[in-house]
C-alpha cells in the first residue's frame, strides 16, 4: 500500500489512493451472493441496501407483487413496480431470507424499497413515488390524491416475525415531493428525505406550505415513544434554493444528521464557506444539524476543497459519530494530479470530515486507486467507525471478487467497491471488492451498506435468475433481476 496521509492533521487535505495487486482467489469465499425469493426481471433487487449486526435488508424498488401483507402472495404480479424489500439473518447455517416486507397500502409504481435503513429490530423502507394525500403518522392509505408524494413505513421485529408498525408521511405532502427517497434510523430516531420539497423556508421547523422554491428539498425527523412516532422536526437549508434537492441524501449517528443537497449552486470551498455565494452550478452541498433535548439547529454547512460546477458533492453522505464522508460522483480530478485538475470527468471522489468539539474540517478526500473517467467513484458511500466503503458503479474492470486485475477494462459498467481504512489520520485504501460474477453493465457498487468488517454491496442491474443465498451466480438470463453481495472484509 502507499499511504500518502501519514502524519496530516485533521484540518489537512490529502487525496488517498493505493496500488492494486492481485489478490489470493481463494479469498473470493469470503463474499455470500444473495438474490430475492422472487426473482423476476426488472426488479432491481439491490437498488437499496442496509446492515446491522447479523441482519440485512435489501430493497428492489421495481418488485410487482401485489402483495400487501408481510411474507405472503410474493408471486402475484399484480401490481406493476409497487416494489419490495427482503431481511436476510446470519445464524449457524449462514445467511437465510427471514422476511418479505411489503406496504400495507401498496400501490402501482410506489416504488417502496427507493430506500432502506435498519437499527436492531427496527427496518424503516421508503416509498418515494407512493401517491397518498394524508399527511403525518398512519393517516388515510387508501387515498391517492397525490402522486409521488411518497411515505417511508416502519418495520419491527419481535423474535422472528416482523410486522409493519407505522407509515410515515411529512406533515404538508406534496404531489412529486419524493418523500421517502432516502432514509435513516439510529435507534428510536428516523430521518426521511424529500428531495423534491417545493417550500421556500429556511432552518428548522419553518413554513412548509409555501412552495415558492421547486424542488429546493427538506428533511422530516421522527421519534418513538414506546410503539408511537411523532414528528419532531422539519428541516430545511440555511440557504434553501428552487432545485437544490436538499434531502437527496443522508446519514444519523446519534443526535447528529447530515443531509446533501446535490444541486446546490454555492461557489464557495471549504467548510462554513459563504452559503449565499452562488454560481457553481449544481457544485453541490451538505449540511450538519445537531439535536440539544428534542431540538434540532444546524451546526456546519459543508463544501468540497476543490467544489466545482457539475461535481454533485453531496449524492451520497454518511455518518458515524464525529466522522462524516460526502460523495461527489462527478468530480474529475486524476488520483496523480493536482485536485483542481478537472481533466477527468466524472471519476468521482469522496470527502472525509470530521469534528473536534463543534467544530468541522476536512481531513482527506479519497479517490480509487485505478480511477478513470466515467467510473462514478461515490455514487454511494458507507462509514462504520474508522472505514469507508465506496461504490463505484459505473467502473469497468472484469476482475472478480477480491481477486483480479483491476486494469482490464473489458466489463463496461460493472462497477466496482473500495475499503479505505483510517489509523489515526490517515486513510489508505484496503481492499477493492468487486462481484464473484462481474459482468458488463451490473451497477455493482450502486449502493454500498458497511457494519464493521461486513461490506453489502448492491448491483441492481444484475442479470442472475437464482433465488435465495449463494444460487448459480451464472445463470444471466433475467434481465435487471438485481443482487447484492457480502463480503467479509477483516476481523470483526
Amino acid at each position: 500500500m502507499i499511504d500518502v496521509c501519514a502524519g496530516l492533521g485533521v484540518a489537512s487535505v490529502c487525496v488517498v489512493a493505493v496500488s492494486l495487486a492481485s489478490t489470493d482467489p481463494a479469498r473470493a469465499d469470503r463474499q455470500t451472493y444473495f438474490k430475492a425469493s422472487n426473482t423476476a426481471a426488472g426488479d432491481q433487487f439491490g437498488w437499496s441496501t442496509a446492515i446491522s449486526g447479523d441482519t440485512l435488508v435489501i430493497g428492489a424498488r421495481y418488485e410487482d407483487s401485489g402483495s400487501r401483507v408481510v411474507n405472503k402472495g410474493q408471486d402475484d404480479d399484480a401490481l406493476n413496480k409497487a416494489g419490495a424489500a427482503y431481511v436476510f439473518v446470519h445464524g449457524e447455517d449462514g445467511w437465510t431470507q427471514q422476511a418479505y416486507l411489503k406496504a400495507s397500502n401498496a400501490g402501482k409504481k410506489d416504488l417502496f424499497g427507493t430506500a432502506v435503513a435498519i437499527s436492531g429490530d427496527t427496518i424503516v423502507v421508503g416509498a418515494r413515488k407512493e401517491a397518498g394525500s394524508a399527511g403525518g403518522i398512519d393517516g388515510d392509505g387508501a387515498d391517492d390524491g397525490l402522486p409521488g408524494s411518497g411515505a417511508a413505513y416502519v418495520f419491527v421485529r419481535d423474535g422472528e416475525a416482523w410486522t409493519q408498525q407505522a407509515s410515515l408521511k411529512a406533515s404538508h405532502p406534496g404531489a412529486e415531493d419524493l418523500f421517502g427517497a432516502s432514509v435513516a434510523i439510529a435507534g428510536d430516531t428516523i430521518i426521511v428525505g424529500a428531495n423534491a420539497e417545493d417550500s421556500a423556508a429556511t432552518g428548522v421547523d419553518g413554513d412548509a406550505a409555501d412552495d415558492s422554491a421547486p424542488d429546493a428539498g427538506a428533511v422530516y425527523v421522527y421519534v418513538r415513544d414506546g410503539t408511537t412516532w411523532t414528528q419532531q422536526a422539519y428541516l430545511k437549508a440555511s440557504n434553501a434554493t428552487a432545485g437544490d434537492e436538499f434531502g437527496f441524501s443522508l446519514g444519523v449517528s446519534g443526535d447528529t444528521i447530515v443531509v446533501g443537497a446535490r444541486r446546490e449552486d454555492g461557489a464557495g470551498r471549504g467548510v462554513d464557506a459563504d452559503q449565499d455565494r452562488r454560481g457553481a452550478f449544481r457544485a453541490g452541498s451538505a449540511y450538519i444539524f445537531v439535536r440539544t433535548g428534542s431540538t434540532w439547529t444546524q451546526q456546519a454547512y459543508l463544501k468540497a476543497s476543490n467544489a466545482d460546477a457539475g461535481d454533485l458533492f453531496g449524492i451520497s453522505a454518511g455518518i458515524s459519530g464525529d466522522t462524516v464522508v460526502v460523495g461527489a460522483y462527478r468530480e474529475g480530478s486524476r488520483v496523480d494530479s493536482d485536485e483542481t485538475d478537472n481533466s477527468a470527468f466524472d471519476t468521482g471522489a469522496a470527502y472525509v470530515f470530521v469534528r473536534e468539539g463543534e467544530m468541522w474540517s476536512q481531513q482527506a478526500m479519497l479517490k480509487a486507486s485505478n480511477g478513470e473517467p466515467g467510473d462514478q467513484f461515490a455514487r454511494s458511500v458507507a462509514l462504520s467507525g474508522e472505514r469507508v466503503l465506496v461504490g463505484a458503479r459505473r467502473e469497468p474492470s472484469r476482475a472478480l471478487a477480491l481477486a483480479g486485475d483491476p486494469r482490464d477494462n473489458s466489463a463496461p459498467d460493472a462497477g466496482a467497491a473500495y475499503l479505505f481504512v483510517r489509523r489515526g489520520t490517515a486513510w489508505t485504501q484496503q481492499v477493492y471488492i468487486k462481484a464473484t460474477n462481474t459482468s458488463t453493465g451490473d451497477f455493482f457498487g450502486g449502493n454500498v451498506s458497511l457494519d464493521g468488517t461486513r461490506a453489502l454491496v448492491g448491483a441492481p442491474f444484475e442479470d442472475g435468475g437464482a433465488r435465495g443465498v449463494n444460487g448459480p451466480s451464472r445463470d444471466d438470463g433475467t434481465f435487471n433481476a438485481g443482487a447484492a453481495y457480502l463480503t467479509e472484509v477483516g476481523r470483526r
